[in-house]
Order: structure tokens, then sequence, then C-alpha cells
């Protein structure tokens, strides 16, 4: 993990030493989010993003934009537990919240349009379980069945309104094992997310 982490202050620095242009800015938008792998009758869950980004241009067509964001995800499963002989609908509500920092090459097919892909790194903020049963909810911290580091891809596309605002639309495909002490168990993230932007 801390090869990675390397490689990722050495592109960001890269791309400051090479940068004809930089430009700081803010972002913010919606997530629908879903747990893939071993988990049974997952539905996606509506979740939001903020944080900050910088772009450095390289040249004309392509920029490398790292970014930091504050991303709510998660997933809700439907399932039925059998207590003293009777059995019970219930769904959970996984509630998690991560620092993500994904770094991205773009690729500007057109003057406004761009094309965008890169790693992501998501350091997990909180965990917390939701059951409800008849009715009734009960909510448990459940951060130590979770490991602390996620790691995925992004694609995405951008289009720029103006010089300052602009819209995007990205993809992140969970790669890590985010079930803790669990081989034979996996989940992964999957997270679309849609977000408005401004440039300072």
């Amino acid at each position: 993990m801390k090869k990675i982490i390397f490689t990722a202050a050495a592109v960001i620095a890269f791309a400051f030493s090479n940068a004809q242009e930089t430009k700081f800015g803010v972002k913010g938008g919606v997530n629908l989010s879903t747990l893939t792998g071993d988990v049974e009758d997952a539905t996606s869950k509506a979740g939001f993003h903020v944080g900050g980004f910088a772009e450095f241009k390289i040249s004309d067509k392509f920029s490398i934009q790292p970014e930091v964001l504050y991303s709510t995800q998660g997933a809700k499963e439907k399932g039925q537990v059998d207590f003293n002989g009777a059995v019970y609908d219930v769904e959970m509500d996984y509630k998690l919240a991560y620092i993500n920092v994904p770094i991205l090459a773009k690729y500007y097919v057109a003057e406004k349009f761009s094309l965008e892909a890169g790693p992501q790194i998501g350091f997990l903020v909180s965990a917390k379980g939701e059951a409800t049963v008849g009715g009734n909810s009960a909510e448990d911290d459940i951060k130590d069945s979770f490991e602390s580091i996620d790691f995925g891809v992004d694609f995405g596309a951008g289009y720029d309104f103006t010089e300052n605002l602009s819209v995007g639309l990205r993809y992140n495909l969970g790669l890590a094992n985010l079930a803790k002490d669990a081989e034979d168990y996996k989940i992964h993230n999957s997270v679309f997310s849609l977000s408005v932007g401004y440039k300072f």
C-alpha cells in the first residue's frame, strides 16, 4: 500500500512540475452505490460526495486531476432470520463513509468534453449497519468488519459549460476485498457518481 501512495505522490509531483496551467476547484454531487461480490440481494442506495480537486494541464488535450472527496456509500440487503422457530424478514442498510483520493488522467476529445480514468484509494471513516425487523430498527458500528483501505479504478466523462463550471459522470469499480479477515468472502464497492464542479 505504501508503494501505491508513493506512486500517486510521484504522479502528482510530475504533473505539478510539468503543468502549463493549474486550476483548483471544489465539487459535489450524488452517489448511487452498492456492494458486489458475496452479498446476496443487495440493492443500490443514494449518497453524496463533496471535496476539492486540482487540474494540472499538461497540454491542450491532456491533464492530471487529483481529488480529495468525502463520500457516503454502501448498500441495502434483504434477507430472513430464524428466531425461536419463527422466520422474520430483515433489511440491512450498510452506511459507509470514505475519504476517497482519485488521481485521474483526463483527455479532452473536444474543447469542452473530456474522458477520464485512473486509480482511486479510499480510507474508511465510518461503517454502520442498520437492521430493520418488523418495523423496528437498530443500528450498530460495524467498522471492525471492514478493511480500512479500499482500492479501485475510476472511469468517467466531463463537460465544461464555462471555464469555471463543469459537470461529470463517473463510475468507481472497487477492486479490494472489503471483508476483513474473510478470505472466502468477498465484498467490493461499486459507485456511480454525478457531480458539479467549480474551478477558480
